[in-house]
């Protein structure tokens, strides 16, 4: 397997389909993979057409994700790994039909819809010696990185708040009403399990839990509607307790009147604080105490040795979104062929962010109570 790129299987993400192209990007970044077969969506003529738009053999271009995976298992040369890159209630099927097949597997997240499916995924895992990637791609760039080596090395002390926020505001009109896609699966309960909390306040939540190495004792939270008429939460306010002492607040929002895709994180630490910000994925500002604050950049002079080896470009040239789904694809490969146990999020990523989800949902439903995160 070392000797080629890996066979790479794809469902979901046809023509029209956003993350689908992400995805395909960033798998071609660094020349690891080679799509060969998909079943691109559930549309019989979209999935040709989609197909027939990749150079994907005609053979290899499924009606249906059961038939692919059954056929794909069954050929010489059939693929090594499936992208899954489908509406949420899809995920936890299909990746289970592929695991089944023995065939390794690279999830777009959430992980599914309930925290009980999640955990019977991990069995699935567990008993098919597969591979299980969730492609929570904020935590793969070289900032946050950064950022998780200089609190796991103690470079700010004793954590004492840890502030993520996660604003977008093109969810704030009924934009599911419309012909937009992207919008209507995602305003759909039975398609996309939660609203807000599982689209963007779960890439929040693993994103301070990854950089701060810390899950919450107790957490309590709000599940907001703001839009009227819409069927699911659109705005999620939680705020956590650590076992340190550490208090946690995040804020997820589609409906942030102006904002684009505003991804923050801050950690107050006794004795320094660092900041990043999304837009700005080049740069991790750190304030220490007693010195002034200051900015390291991305392969610039002062990170850590192995963070650089996840850049790709000289400081200066900057890199974002699509080279942070890249280092997934990249380290993905190395975990699959066994070259290395690379930092990746998976199951217990993605278990975490359905049970942040469950616990929330509770907490809201009680009036925003404390309730326990076991």
């Amino acid at each position: 397997m070392t000797a080629r790129r890996l066979r790479l299987g794809m469902v979901g993400g046809g023509e029209g389909a956003f993350i689908g192209a992400v995805h395909r990007i960033a798998a071609r970044l660094d020349d690891q993979y080679q799509l060969v077969a998909g079943a691109f969506s559930s549309r019989a003529e979209v999935a040709a057409r989609s197909g027939a738009a990749l150079h994907i053999e005609p053979d290899r271009c499924y009606a249906s994700w059961q038939s692919m995976a059954e056929r794909e298992a069954a050929r010489e040369d059939g693929i090594d790994v499936v992208a899954i890159v489908t509406p949420n209630h899809l995920h936890v099927p299909v990746a289970r039909a592929f695991l089944a097949q023995g065939i390794h597997v690279i999830c777009d997240k959430p992980l599914g819809l309930t925290l009980d499916e999640g955990r019977a995924l991990a069995d699935d895992i567990a008993r098919s010696g597969c591979r299980f990637v969730l492609t929570h791609n904020y935590s793969a760039l070289p900032m946050v990185r950064e950022a998780r080596n200089r609190v796991a090395n103690g470079e700010l002390g004793e954590i004492r708040s840890v502030e993520v926020e996660y604003l977008q505001g093109w969810l704030n009109e009924r934009v599911e009403l419309t012909d937009n896609k992207q919008a209507s699966w995602r305003a759909d309960p039975a398609l996309a399990g939660a609203g807000a909390a599982g689209d963007i306040a779960t890439h929040a939540w693993q994103l301070a839990a990854f950089v701060s190495g810390m899950l919450p004792e107790t957490l309590r939270g709000e599940l907001l509607t703001r839009v009227s008429g819409r069927q699911i939460d659109d705005e999620v306010f939680a705020e956590m307790r650590y076992a340190s002492g550490a208090r946690g607040r995040l804020w997820a929002s589609q409906v942030a009147t102006g904002y684009e895709n505003d991804l923050r994180l801050r950690i107050v630490g006794t004795r320094a604080s660092l900041a990043f910000r999304q837009q700005q994925p080049n740069e991790l500002t750190i304030l220490p105490h007693d010195a002034p604050a200051y900015v390291v950049t991305r392969n610039g002079q002062g990170i850590s040795a192995e963070v650089a080896l996840a850049c790709r470009a000289p400081a200066g040239h900057p890199e974002g979104y699509l080279e942070g789904f890249a280092q997934i694809y990249r380290e993905a490969a190395q975990l699959i062929r066994g070259e290395a146990m690379p930092l990746l999020p998976g199951i217990a990523d993605g278990i975490a962010g359905m049970q942040f989800i469950a616990r929330l949902r509770q907490s809201s439903e009680q009036e925003g109570a404390w309730v326990t995160w076991a």
